[in-house]
C-alpha cells in the first residue's frame, strides 16, 4: 500500500500514541487480529517515532499491545502470497523490496529516546523482532516468544541477524531460530532476551518506572549520544573506533550548556534542570565515524 496521506495519531488506525509524564506509550492497536503487522501498522508506528524523536517533552518511548496479545507477527490474510512481494513498497537499488518489519527495526534503532518493550502476550515473528531494536525489553508472565520463520519456510528479518546474536550470544539465537520453538518468558528471560518478568497488571507500571528511572536525573541530549555510541560501537571492528568517538563526546558534550548545569546542580546539592533539547541536534560527533580518515 501507498503511504497514507496525513497521518497523525488522531487518524491512526492500527496503533495509538499517548504521551504523558515525560513518556510516550505505543500501543499496538489491532486486539481482535492479536495485533498482526499491516503495512498500514508500519506507516504509523514509524511517523509516531519521528513525532517522538521531535517532541522534547518526551524522554523515553515505551511499545505494548492492546489486548491479550503483543503481536502475533505477520498478518497472513494474504495467504500463501503474504511474503511473496518482499514486504513493502520500498524498493532497494537492486529492485528487491525493502523488508516492511526492517524499516521498522531500523527506524526504532535510529530513535533519539529511550524505547522500552512492555511485551504484554505472544510476540512471535515480526512481533519479537521487531523489538531486538529497542533498549530493553520487560515480558508479562503471559508473554511468549517465537522465532517461527523456518516453520513457515521464510528466513529471520527485520534486521534480526543483526540484532539478536549480539543481544544474546550466537548459539541461543541459533536455537531459537532454526527450530522456530514457541517459547515461555522465562526462557527469555534465562536466555537473556527480556530484562524481567512481571504480572499482567504489573507489566505497564514496571516499564514506566523504568523509563522515569533512566531519564529523571540525566540529559537528555547525552542519552540520546550516549544511546547512538553503544548501539553503533556493537559493530566497530576496534575500540579504536569507540576511543575515537568518545573523544569527540567529551570534547562537544564538555562545551554544552548542559555540563554547566550538570556540575552545579553537583555542587548545590540539587536536581539537574539541563537546558540543552534533542531537537535542536546532536551535534558532530558522529559525523563520518566511519571513515577512516575520522580522527
Amino acid at each position: 500500500m501507498a503511504a497514507p496521506s496525513n497521518l497523525s495519531p488522531d487518524t491512526y488506525e492500527h496503533i495509538e500514541l499517548e504521551v504523558d509524564g515525560g513518556v510516550a506509550t505505543i500501543w499496538l492497536n489491532r486486539p481482535d487480529k492479536m495485533n498482526a503487522f499491516t503495512e498500514r501498522m508500519r506507516y504509523e508506528v514509524i511517523d509516531a517515532l519521528d513525532r517522538t524523536d521531535a517532541d522534547d517533552a518526551v524522554r523515553a518511548v515505551i511499545f505494548t499491545g492492546r489486548g491479550k496479545a503483543y503481536c502475533a507477527g505477520a498478518d497472513l490474510s494474504s495467504g500463501e502470497g503474504t511474503f511473496s512481494r518482499g514486504g513493502s513498497d520500498i524498493m532497494g537499488k537492486n529492485g528487491v523490496p525493502r523488508d516492511g518489519g526492517g524499516t521498522v527495526s531500523l527506524r526504532i534503532f535510529e530513535s533519539k529516546k529511550p524505547v522500552i518493550g512492555a511485551i504484554n502476550g505472544a510476540a512471535v515473528g515480526v512481533g519479537v523482532t521487531m523489538t531486538l531494536p529497542m533498549d530493553i525489553r520487560l515480558a508479562s508472565t503471559s508473554a511468549r516468544f517465537g522465532f517461527v520463520f523456518t516453520r513457515r519456510g521464510i528466513v529471520p528479518e527485520a534486521a534480526s541477524s543483526w540484532f539478536l546474536p549480539r543481544l544474546v550470544g550466537i548459539s541461543q539465537a541459533m536455537e531459537w531460530v532454526a527450530s522456530g520453538e514457541v517459547f515461555s518468558a522465562e526462557e527469555a528471560l534465562r536466555g537473556g532476551l527480556v530484562r524481567s518478568i512481571h504480572e499482567p497488571d504489573e507489566l505497564l507500571p514496571a516499564a514506566r518506572a523504568l523509563a522515569q528511572r533512566l531519564t529523571e536525573n540525566s540529559s537528555a541530549v547525552s542519552i540520546a549520544v550516549a544511546r547512538k555510541m553503544m548501539w553503533r560501537m556493537l559493530g566497530a571492528d576496534h575500540p579504536m573506533a569507540a576511543h575515537k568517538v568518545d573523544s569527540r563526546g567529551i570534547l562537544e558534550r564538555g562545551r554544552s550548556d548542559d555540563v554547566r548545569e550538570g556540575i552545579n546542580s553537583f555542587f548545590e546539592k540539587r536536581s539537574p534542570n539541563f537546558p540543552d533539547r534533542v531537537s535542536d541536534g546532536l551535534g558532530t560527533i558522529f559525523a563520518d565515524w566511519t571513515d577512516p580518515a575520522y580522527d
